[in-house]
Order: C-alpha cells, then structure tokens, then sequence
C-alpha cells in the first residue's frame, strides 16, 4: 500500500505544474473530472487507514488523548474536521458496503457518503434491511446529480421510492434523525487570533439559526446609500449590535461576581492628551480611537495606579449617560441622529460631541444618539455633528461627498 500511495504521489506531482494552458477545454474538463474522482478514492483510503488505527489504539500509544487529537496534531487539521474523519470512518466501517465501494469507486463524495449512510441507517431501522438496500442503491445513483444539501433532502422522502406503505413513518423518523444530528452537531469555537481579533466557526441548530437570523438580519441591511460595508462587514456589524443590547439589558448572568462587562485599561494622561493604545483584559490591545469611542457611553472605573501600574486607589463606578439624562436624549433624537438611520434607540450609543477627554460636559446639549455603525463612522471619518439652533443634531458630510458640506439631519424618525 505504501508503495502504491507514493508512487500515486509521484504521478499527482508530475502534474502540478503542467502547462493547464495548453490543453483544449475538453481536456481540462475530463482532467477535472479525472482529479476529483481521485480526490474520493484517496479519501476512501484515508478512512480505511483511520479507522485501522483507531481500532489499534495507536493514538493512545503516541501519548494522545485520542484518535481526533491525534490527527489533528499529525495532519493539522482543526479539532472539527478531525472529528468528522475520525466519524465518518467509524460510521463507514459498519454501513452498507455499497456505500464504501461508491466511495472508492470515485462515485460519491465525503459529504455525500455521510448523507445515504445516515439514511440508510434510518431507513433500515424503518423499514429494514432490503428497503436500507435500495435507498443505498437510489441514493447512489442520485449523487451523481445532486449535492448533499439536495441530496439529504431527497433521502427525507426516500421511502416513498423504497417503501411507500411506510413513507410516512419514516418521514417522521427522518426528521427526528436530523434534529438528533443537529444537536449533537452544534457547536461554537472562539479562536483568538495574534493580533487580539477573534475567529468565529461553528453549526447552529435550526432553532439557534433561525435566533440568530431573527436577530441580525433587521440590522444587516445598508444603513444609507453611502455605506460603503460589505455584506459580511455587516452582519459582523449586527452582531457586534446585538451583544451591546444583551449587556445594556442588565439581564446577563454575572461572571466571576460582576455584571457582564468588557474592560478597557488605559493611562488616564494619555486619554486626555495623546493617546497611544489601550488594553482589554484579554490582553488584546486597542486603538486610540477605539477607546475614546468606547469611552463616550461607558461605566467609568477611575483608579490611580503607580509607576510601575499598581493600584493605589479605585473610585466608586459612575456612568457618563444614564438615567433621566439619557431618557431625555431618547426623547429628542428617539434613534440614531446620524441621517437616514432608522435604528430606534436601544441600538444606540450615547456619544459625546465635544470628547469628555477633551473637556467636554456630560450634558443634553453635547451628546447625540448614534447606532454601533455610525458611532464608529463618525470617529473613523471626516464627518461632523453639532447641535443646531432648534437643539436638534445635525451632521456636516466631508467635503469629497459634498463640495458645499451643507449640514444634514436624519427625517427617518420624524417623518411624521
């Protein structure tokens, strides 16, 4: 087998840096065709390999916790993907042979094979062994026409091709299979990233993903025909928008005695002057301008700290706009003030208009109510905001988008 692999290997070698240019599109196609087919039959090996070695215990043997462990350390996978092949070869070991064979055959795909084994396990449980064989065989041949999203959807009907007095119950049985998998599949992983950002990757379950769309597709959509952010910045936008409602509710658990919260540790000279970073107390660093955001609509923690960072003194927590300042503040702007927002104020910061670390008061007439979005536009842009002479807001556009810079109001919430 080993020698067989490498010389398998020598031949996929030799034909990485082939000149693809040369050939007719017929022949790029079957080649195509001809490494994808490949692809399978080298998965199917893998898994056999796999499964061989996990029965072995060769895992334990290198000082791994497990198998999954183990591969992820010997083929730097991640701890997902590691558990998937460790499954799929344990599932296959004892399916349906002809899933095996269709998967060495180049016939089937990974996903594929995973789709007709979990349905021809339901199905077999259903109905029994000779209807678990024709789905296998239908399931098969429709692979080489359907993806498995599409796939896994014909399977939930399989019996009414296989078994129709039966097709009923095993609908059902098919839906409670996918709500099983759906569970015991979830899951969410927080990487953090060097540079103090945080990679997020998971599977929800169809309750879960149906919250979170709930949730962040009303705060998704273009916020102005200047919103220059794509389809990805803001859904990561949204849901940076949901968790700042979920920590002003007050309603979250505490964690390690106090109210959920996130900490921001900068030196108070440089907050006021010339700033150079702050810190989160994951250690994660943060820009000036980020922290003086922060800053406009936060519970302020002050403490005297030595040369050296000790705390000498910590003085009583105070918030800068709370109560009936920022009731007030909802009554007059009743949203985000930054024009053609229609964001209602529980998605809203409340935002300094001349920065309390530059002397400006904690007052009605120098605050504003913006959404996450224009919060940080207007720290991160040539935008302007004042209050005009009725009291009410008004934000000066830069002079690239508006030569004459005439002031600008948001109607959305006064349209009435």
């Amino acid at each position: 087998m080993v020698e067989g692999l490498a010389q398998a290997d020598a031949a996929v070698a030799g034909c990485v840096d082939a000149a693809v240019w040369a050939h007719s599109e017929q022949d790029l196609i079957a080649a195509l065709d001809a490494a994808h087919r490949l692809d399978q039959r080298l998965a199917a090996v893998k898994l056999a390999l796999i499964r061989e070695l996990d029965g072995r215990g060769t895992a334990t043997a290198h000082g791994a916790s497990s198998t999954m462990v183990w591969l992820r350390e010997r083929l730097h996978l991640t701890i997902t993907a590691a558990r998937r092949l460790v499954d799929l070869a344990s599932t296959l070991d004892t399916a349906h042979p002809g899933i095996r064979q269709a998967l060495a055959d180049g016939h089937v795909t990974l996903d594929q094979a995973q789709v007709i084994t979990d349905t021809a396990t339901t199905v077999h449980t259903t109905a029994g062994p000779e209807a678990a064989d024709k789905a296998v065989s239908l399931l098969t041949d429709w692979a080489g026409q359907f993806d498995p999203t599409h796939l896994r959807k014909l399977g939930t009907r399989i019996l009414e091709h296989v078994a129709p007095d039966l097709a009923d119950a095993a609908t059902k049985a098919a839906l409670d299979a996918e709500a099983r998998r759906a569970t015991r599949d979830r899951h969410l992983t927080l990487s953090t990233l060097t540079d103090g950002r945080l990679r997020l990757t998971g599977t929800l379950d169809t309750e879960t993903a149906g919250l979170l769309r709930a949730a962040i597709d009303p705060l998704s959509p273009p916020s102005g025909a200047d919103d220059q952010r794509s389809p990805g910045q803001r859904r990561h936008d949204a849901l940076a928008d949901v968790c700042r409602l979920a920590l002003r509710t007050g309603e979250l658990p505490e964690h390690g005695g106090d109210p959920a919260h996130i900490v921001v540790t900068t030196n108070y000279d440089e907050l006021t002057g010339q700033l150079s970073r702050g810190a989160l107390d994951t250690d994660a660093h943060l820009t000036p301008d980020t922290v003086r955001r922060l800053a406009c609509d936060a519970t302020i923690l002050p403490a005297v700290l030595g040369g050296a960072g000790q705390v000498l003194d910590v003085g009583r927590q105070r918030r800068l706009i709370t109560g009936p300042l920022r009731r007030a503040l909802v009554l007059r702007d009743r949203g985000c003030a930054f024009p053609g927002c229609d964001r209602p104020p529980r998605w809203c910061d409340a935002h300094h208009i001349h920065h309390w670390t530059d002397g400006g008061t904690t007052s009605l007439a120098n605050a504003v109510l913006l959404c996450g979005h224009h919060h940080r536009h207007l720290h991160h842009s040539d935008w302007s905001v004042r209050l005009g002479g009725d009291g009410h807001p008004e934000f000066t556009p830069p002079a690239w988008l508006d030569p004459e810079q005439l002031p600008r109001r948001n109607h959305y919430h006064r349209r009435t």
